[in-house]
Formats: structure tokens, C-alpha cells, sequence
């Protein structure tokens, strides 16, 4: 692969601390005005300034014309694979119903779960390579996936094993998340979150050395009481990460800081004070601000966390019930408008500091060294990633110093 130099462009370097930026350090771009990037052969940032000279002669040359050139976006929440069609429930809930309603009825992620068991592993790998796809053009060079629609051994170690074939032929990166703490199999919670951490995380640990392991905390999903029992179990092994909140503040948000979670994810429904004890903690808040656009117009109060000295990330929380999109440009959109972002702080919130949230050190800044994940933007401004909706800003993705899309 030869090298690349992408010349005349506004960068926004976002060079710096390598942990989780926070606070005003939110709104700290790093940016050259008019500059030059190098990518090696490698895949690495062999060089970043405003004139780079020893350009190999067999490099491949891109004009930025004065665009933006930023790092590419970290998707760090999703639900990218899963079967069937949610599609006759939006209808309901645009008639009223609401998503606890529907799990009560055995909908929501349960119609998923039972769609998942229904295919085949190779057919659910097929499904999350078809959406990989939409991913890349709309500029995620790294995005995480969970399982939790299985819910038994088999089927949850067949969804991770389906993301980890996916992953083996796309471009950009996909960082697997053991979500074993979702729905329940059976009457008694209690009695399966003791059957998960007894007999499921085991063999995940097993088969998936490293990986996180998730909770999510609220109605129609996991108590207090089965998060942290599980939580508790898998970190003394595996990093863990938190939902909770999404439509009722659980309490959830103070364990997770004290179990030293990565970060905690929707928190539409947490109350200030558990919002400020989140702040002033380690973790970081990750918004989800689609699915309140899309599901009930609730969204996290991210520009209180980031005012009183906290981190945030932003993620799509891509799923086929309540966030159908996999767009991080429309998700930093949203966040400005109604999570009180401002768009600086939205740009770091989805690059830098979500791969912190995912314990990747080599991408999120334009800095010599890191991987070569890029993005050449149609614009001039990057505000305007904030201002326009709907669109595709994304006119290049470079994956590993290779131009993919």
C-alpha cells in the first residue's frame, strides 16, 4: 500500500491528553488552519503539520481544497446486529403505546431475541455486514456492537461469534460487547441473573478473552440488585460498562461509578445529583441522543455534565427498536440541539473520547504514530457538522491510511 498525503486542509488535529477529555478541554480542537497530513505505509500517521516535506514519490496525493479533515468517528453504544423487523411497533408507538408497554406484551427486545435465535449465525453475520456498509459512509471508522439479544449461552455466544466474522472483512474496526445484562429468560430475574453470572459470563471469559461486559439498568431490563451482582463478578476479569436510566433514574449511576465502570450510557431519566457524582467521577457519560429523537424526545443533559467538569461521549445506540439510524453526523446534531453540546464538544465527544470508552489509545487525534482514520469532509466549517440534518457530510473515509469510501 503506498503512502498518503492529503494537502491543503483544515485539520482539526484534537491533539493532546491521551485520556478522556473533559470539561472545557471539550472544546479544544487542536485545529492547523491550512495544513498537511502523511500517512505511511503502515497504516500510521507518519506526519502532521503545515508543510510536510520527504513525501514519498509514489504517494498518493488528495486535495482537501480547504476542507476539514478530522479524525473518524468512534461509535461506541450500538446494537448493530440483530434479525427481524420492528417496524409494525413504531406504529404503535407513534399510536401511543409506550416501549414498556410493548415488553410487556412480549415486544420490544423481545421480538428481536426471538428473531435472532431463528437464523443462523452466518445469516446474522450477513445482516451486520450489510449495515457495516452505511457505517463507513457516514464516516465510523470504529464502532462497538453488543450482543443481548440472545439472552441463552448459545444464542448470545452465537451473536458475538457473528460480529466477530463480520469484522474479519470490513474496513474499519468493530469492538465486540458481551451485553449480559439485558432482558431476562423466565419468570424469575433473580434466578437468571444467578444462571448468567454462574454459567454464561464463564464461557464468554472463555471464548472471548478481554471483552467488556455490559448491564443495562432500568424498566423492562435488569434491577440494581442483578447489575451490580453480575458487574461485581466480571470485573474482577473483564472492563465493564453501564446502561441505565433510559427512561427512569434506577440509582444505577452511583454503583457504576463506584464499581469503576468505563462509562455509563443513555441517562435521559438520571436526577442532577447522580449527574454531578457522575461528573466529578472517572466515568464517562455516554449520550445517546437518537434514541430520544426517534423513541420520546428525552435526552440526557450532557452540557450540564461537561459544565460541571465531566466527559462525554456520543453514540448512535443503533438497534432495530428505538435508534434505527447507525449516522454519528445526525447524532452530533442532535446532541447540540437538544443535550446542550456545544459543537466543539460534540466533535470530541465522538472521536476522542469515545475510543477512550472502548480502551483504544491509537485513534481519536491526528497526532504521529496513531492509526490513520480520517475523514475529509464537504465542508469548509466544521460547524456545520452541528448545523445541517440529515445529510452526509462525509465526502472521503480513510481506514489505516487507505482511502475506503
Amino acid at each position: 500500500m503506498p503512502a498518503l498525503i492529503i494537502r491543503n486542509a483544515r485539520i482539526l488535529t484534537l491533539s493532546g491528553s491521551p485520556i478522556a477529555r473533559r470539561g472545557a478541554e471539550m472544546r479544544a480542537l487542536g485545529v492547523i488552519p491550512q495544513g498537511e497530513i502523511l500517512a505511511g505505509a503502515d497504516g500510521k500517521i507518519a506526519a502532521v503539520g503545515q508543510k510536510i516535506e520527504n513525501v514519498p514519490a509514489d504517494a498518493q496525493v488528495i486535495d482537501a481544497a480547504g476542507r476539514v479533515l478530522m479524525p473518524g468517528f468512534v461509535d461506541c453504544h450500538t446494537h448493530a446486529c440483530w434479525a427481524g423487523s420492528r417496524l409494525d411497533e413504531w406504529t404503535a408507538l407513534l399510536n401511543g403505546e409506550t416501549y414498556p408497554d410493548l415488553l410487556k406484551k412480549g415486544g420490544g427486545m423481545l421480538a428481536t431475541v426471538r428473531a435472532v435465535r431463528e437464523i443462523t449465525r452466518n445469516q446474522l453475520a450477513a445482516n451486520l455486514r450489510g449495515r457495516l456498509d452505511e457505517v463507513l459512509r457516514n464516516g465510523t471508522t470504529t464502532i462497538e456492537i453488543k450482543s443481548g439479544y440472545g439472552l441463552t449461552l448459545e444464542a448470545e455466544i452465537k451473536m458475538l461469534r457473528a460480529i466477530q466474522r463480520a469484522a474479519t472483512d470490513w474496513a474499519g474496526t468493530i469492538v465486540p460487547t458481551a451485553l449480559l445484562g439485558h432482558g431476562c429468560e423466565g419468570s424469575s430475574l433473580d434466578d437468571y441473573a444467578k444462571l448468567v453470572v454462574r454459567d454464561i459470563l464463564p464461557e464468554v471469559l472463555r471464548e472471548f478473552p478481554g471483552i467488556a461486559v455490559e448491564a443495562f439498568c432500568d424498566q423492562g431490563a435488569w434491577t440494581i440488585e442483578a447489575c451490580v451482582r453480575l458487574l461485581e463478578k466480571a470485573r474482577k476479569h473483564l472492563p465493564i460498562r453501564v446502561s441505565a436510566d433510559q427512561f427512569s433514574c434506577t440509582g444505577m449511576v452511583p454503583e457504576a461509578v463506584r464499581l469503576h465502570a468505563a462509562c455509563v450510557a443513555h441517562l435521559e431519566g438520571t436526577t442532577k445529583d447522580q449527574l454531578l457524582a457522575l461528573a466529578e467521577s472517572p466515568v464517562v457519560a455516554v449520550l445517546t441522543p437518537l434514541t430520544g429523537l426517534h423513541l420520546n424526545q428525552r435526552f440526557a443533559r450532557g452540557g450540564y455534565i461537561v459544565e460541571k467538569g465531566g466527559a462525554v461521549a456520543i453514540a448512535t445506540n443503533c438497534n432495530p427498536g428505538t435508534s434505527p439510524s447507525c449516522s454519528m453526523p445526525l447524532a452530533i446534531a442532535t446532541a447540540v440541539r437538544f443535550c446542550g453540546l456545544e459543537t466543539e464538544e460534540a466533535i470530541v465527544a465522538a472521536t476522542v473520547n469515545p475510543a477512550h470508552v472502548l480502551g483504544l489509545t491509537d485513534r481519536g487525534t491526528i497526532e504521529t504514530g496513531k492509526r490513520a482514520d480520517l475523514l475529509l469532509l464537504h465542508h469548509k466549517d466544521e460547524r456545520l457538522l452541528a448545523y445541517e440534518m440529515g445529510g452526509n457530510p462525509v465526502a472521503q473515509v480513510i481506514c489505516g491510511g487507505k482511502v475506503v469510501a
